[in-house]
């Protein structure tokens, strides 16, 4: 036994010399920090991130277009030309122009939502300077109080007023999600060179083994107690063994080099996998992650958001289909006079009330076309949301219910594991015994490596499906609180 003990030990440092498994610069990773990191810098990461700050500014911009703005306008122009101009008994004559004209105005505006019109007030100011007369006057627009609407059309304000914080809603909750669904893909990364790991650990284990054997048979076959052929067998399972042991190491390279990028890590050329063998133990209730979901996952507010969308283009749709009608009424007052002064001084009122019809008479049905397309997508629309919505529930109550076995399925695979790792250490010691078959061992060492990565896939399992739930409730049952993110502190 000494003697196999000693093969064992030499081959495992020659292959530590030849395939050296962690360098100086080797980073170990957990999971928790390798999804830590991922949330962090992963580029879905920043991607989620930056999503959700285009979302902010548009919701800005939409809460700013409900408030009052205010404007300043000017359009000053020197005309130095010769034009035509009418005379009072009809004729054209041409005059020369040499004349400045300098303006400047003040508009408040405030969009009426629910009407779809806008509400302004002004006031105004003009120069006119004539230089070949060597005159100037000014007109004066004290204040002007003003109204435009378009009649029986589409009332974009009403929608958006409907639409939009849904919208910004669900973009909050699909940041939290996201960064959720890149935990997942981190752990499925992580469980890739952690199952990569395993299998260059069984290799070289297995090779060392398979060597010991070889040279152990030997003897055994020079002395006439095993046949050629059960020494032959040995021999192929060495080359077997030295071949996996060589892909499994490349294997290895590149589960580290995809992890490594994933995670935007170039200050260590080796990262290890150390896989944490406890899990948290809780279940989950159903009912209490179907109300978590709807109220924590961006389904519900993308859902409702494609409704009210679809109604807004059948609104649209009816709208330009039919009469329509432009008003315009501005009412304030004005003056004019050669001195700044007296421009404001007495004005005079002023009316102006513009409205602008438009009937279609002969349309040959294009506008009806568009209003059966729009209801066609409506009603397709309400029939993709309501079955979606199911879809939903479904995969909540799934995940739940496979998320609650997957402990105990961990629970099992790592009790198999160590049988399996135990059945083959007696194998091992029965074959060199003579009490046992080379079939029966190469059957325990197949068992103990299928058991072996079975553990592991049980393990990422879990974690997958532990992250799959946080994502599609936004909720963390381990530590009974719901997933929160600084969307202020994001944004400065």
């Amino acid at each position: 036994m000494k003697q196999i003990k000693s093969y064992i030990l030499s081959i495992i440092l020659a292959t530590t010399v030849l395939f050296p498994a962690y360098s100086q610069d080797t980073l170990h990773l957990t999971l928790s920090e390798t999804v830590r990191i991922a949330q962090e810098q992963s580029p879905q990461a920043i991607a989620a991130r930056h999503s959700f700050r285009a979302s902010y500014w548009n919701w800005r911009s939409f809460r700013a277009n409900m408030l009052p703005s205010l404007t300043f306008t000017s359009d000053p122009s020197l005309n130095r030309s010769i034009s035509s101009v009418t005379l009072p008994d009809g004729g054209e004559s041409f005059v020369h122009r040499n004349q400045l004209m300098i303006d400047a105005g003040l508009t408040i505006n405030q969009n009426i939502p629910f009407t779809g019109g806008s509400l302004f007030v002004k006031t105004a100011l003009q120069r006119l300077d004539l230089f070949s007369e060597k005159t100037s006057s000014y007109n004066s627009t004290p204040v002007v109080v003003g109204y435009e609407q378009n009649l029986f059309g589409y009332n974009q304000f009403k929608w958006d007023k409907k639409i939009e914080p849904i919208r910004y809603v669900e973009s909050q909750k699909n940041l939290v999600e996201t960064l959720e669904l890149v935990a997942a893909q981190a752990t499925q990364q992580f469980f890739r060179l952690a199952t990569a790991q395993t299998n260059w650990e069984i290799a070289q284990y297995n090779y060392a083994n398979a060597d010991t054997l070889f040279q152990y048979a030997k003897g055994r076959y020079n002395i006439g107690t095993i046949t050629e052929n059960e020494m032959l067998q040995l021999e192929l399972n060495l080359l077997t063994e030295q071949t996996n042991m060589m892909n499994a190491r490349i294997e290895v390279d590149d589960c580290i080099q995809s992890l490594r990028s994933y995670l935007g890590i170039n200050n260590a050329s080796e990262l290890v996998a150390d896989v944490n063998e406890e899990i948290p133990h809780f279940n989950v209730d159903v009912k209490q992650a179907l109300g978590l979901a709807y109220e924590n996952n961006p389904e519900p507010e993308y859902l409702q958001r494609r409704r009210l969308e679809s109604e807004s283009a059948v609104a649209q749709a009816k709208a330009s289909r039919g009469f329509k009608a432009d008003l315009y009424m501005q009412f304030g007052l004005t003056q004019t006079n050669e001195k700044l002064k007296e421009a404001y001084r007495n004005p005079l009122d002023q009316q102006l009330v513009s409205l602008g019809i438009r009937i279609p008479i002969l349309d040959w049905g294009v506008g009806k076309g568009k209003v059966k397309v729009a209801l066609s997508n409506r009603d397709k629309v309400y029939t993709e949301v309501e079955q979606s919505r199911n879809d939903f529930e479904l995969n909540v109550i799934k995940m739940v219910k496979q998320f609650n076995l997957q402990a105990d399925k961990v629970t099992i695979a790592q009790k198999t594991d160590l049988t399996a790792q135990r059945r083959n250490d007696v194998a091992q010691k029965l074959y060199l015994l003579g009490k046992s078959t080379i079939l029966d061992l190469n059957a325990s060492i197949s068992e103990k490596d299928r058991a072996r990565r079975e553990y592991i896939t049980a393990l990422y399992n879990y974690w997958s499906l532990y992250y799959g739930l946080r994502s599609m409730t936004g909720y963390d049952f381990e530590k009974s609180r719901e997933l929160t993110f600084d969307y202020e502190q994001l944004m400065k």
